[in-house]
Formats: C-alpha cells, structure tokens, sequence
C-alpha cells in the first residue's frame, strides 16, 4: 500500500506525512520536482496593500497584525508529469516566484503575483494546466566563488540575475547559508512563511482552483544574502521594501503536486 492509504507508488516526498495539516488527497499525485538552493527573502507589509491585490475568494493570510510578502530565487530540478523522466533542456531551469499567503476553507496556501523562468514549455504548461501567471525571463544561476563568500557563510553560496522579457522586472543578489539546518518550530513566523501546502491560482475566467502539494519539513538554514537590485514588486503596484527582508536558504527540498481542484464560488 503506498503512501496515505492511496495505494500509490511512493516518493521520498511522501515518507513522511504525520506533519501535514490536513490529510493527503485521496487521488494520485501528478507532478515531481525538486526546489533547489532556494533563498526565502520576506518583508512585512500593509494587510490592506495586500488584500487589495488578491482576488474576490481568497482572504489575506497574517501573522500577528502583519501580512508578508516573499521574493523566492531558486533552481528547479526534476520537472516532469508522472510517471515520465526526466527531459534534458525541459526538466531543469531557474525560476524565481513573487508570494504572499492567504486562506480558503481553512486551508493556508500561497498565493503568486508572478513566477519568472526560462522555460518556454514550463511557463506555457504552468499557465495552461495549473492558471499561474508566469513569464518568460532571462535567468542566471551559478555558484559563487569562493573568495566572494562573507565570514559567516555556512556552505557554497550563489550568485543569481533574472531579468523578465518585455519588463522593467529585475533581481541580481548573491546568497547563501549561514548556519546549520534547522526544522522551524511550529507557531513561528519561520514556520508560518515556509510550511505550506496547497496553492492558488485563478483562471482568466476569474475561476479559483487549490493545487495541493506535499514535501518533508523545510531543511532551513539562516541566511546571508547581498541583493543588487529588486524590482520584482514594482508591476504590482505595491510600494518597495524598505526594511531589511527577514532570510532563509534551503539547499534542496523534493515536492508532489496534484492537478488543481476548481473551487465553488464563494
């Protein structure tokens, strides 16, 4: 019997479930991947900023009194529907997501203002089949040098660039660890931003859907990161961050998707 009593083959992203908030679905997963040297940059913002740019059927999601919003540069490795292998030049690529946090029926998820990725077959299939709005880029990531890495540096940092096609949209930053792998503590605000386990998106025909996805607890490190340049929450409108964003890396984090669900209209 495999994982959740669905008598599907396992993934090491199903070993362990006890942590999940809700039960797993009871239909197959869809899609693998794995999200790799991955930096969490958050920054607190205005609930009333935020909730202003999320559509009818969603609320804002808060910690305390204050909403957040994440700009997350990573690498994507091991895309691909199930049960198919992986595919040279389609399966690996960088993508970077711009985030905030909301809840439907009692479940917290994400909710994306943008996802950038070089892909062109990944950004029209995540437009396509799962309604998110990503677009082409140029992107660079690549392994820092050494002699670049700052004192407190906990293991190999990157050195990463998007710039969005037909856009003023741009990040270049250096990060990287700094400190040993910790699982956050239930209750925290670090365990607040990272463990989540559903998306939502809508469709161009204002439709709401809930993609469910699960993976083992967040291996999170503290973080150090140099950002260059961010306007990557100019397009909405949104006013930049000021303070300095509150950071996190993760070198690798296996995942399973399920297809979106449509949601009943609120």
């Amino acid at each position: 019997m495999g994982a959740g009593g669905t008598g599907l083959p396992s993934h090491p992203a199903l070993d362990h479930t006890a942590h999940r908030p809700w039960p797993l679905p009871d239909r197959p997963w869809s899609w693998r991947q794995s999200w790799c040297d991955l930096l969490f940059a958050h920054w607190p913002l205005a609930p009333e900023l935020l909730a202003a740019c999320l559509p009818d059927g969603l609320e804002l999601d808060t910690f305390g009194a204050e909403g957040w919003i994440g700009v997350v540069p990573f690498r994507m490795e091991g895309v691909m529907r199930r049960p198919l292998p992986d595919v040279p030049g389609l399966s690996a690529f960088p993508e970077l997501n711009v985030r905030t946090y909301v809840v439907r029926d009692g479940k917290p998820g994400v909710w994306f203002f943008s996802l950038d990725a070089t892909q062109p077959l990944a950004v029209w299939a995540a437009r396509r089949l799962f309604d998110l709005p990503y677009h082409l880029a140029d992107m660079s990531c690549r392994p820092l040098d050494p002699s670049a890495e700052p004192p407190d540096s906990a293991g190999p940092g990157l050195e990463y660039g998007c710039a969005r096609l037909r856009s003023k949209a741009r990040f270049a930053a250096r990060y990287g660890p700094s400190s040993p792998v910790f699982r956050a503590t239930p209750g925290s605000l670090e365990h607040w931003l990272t463990e989540r386990y559903c998306l939502y998106a809508r469709s161009r025909e204002g439709a709401l859907s809930r993609s469910e996805v699960h993976h083992q607890p967040w291996p999170l490190q503290a973080a150090w990161a140099e950002i260059g340049q961010d306007t990557m929450v100019a397009p909405l409108g949104l006013p930049a961050p000021q303070a300095a964003p509150l950071l996190h890396f993760a070198r690798r984090l296996d995942v399973v998707v399920w297809s979106p669900e449509r949601l009943a209209p609120d």
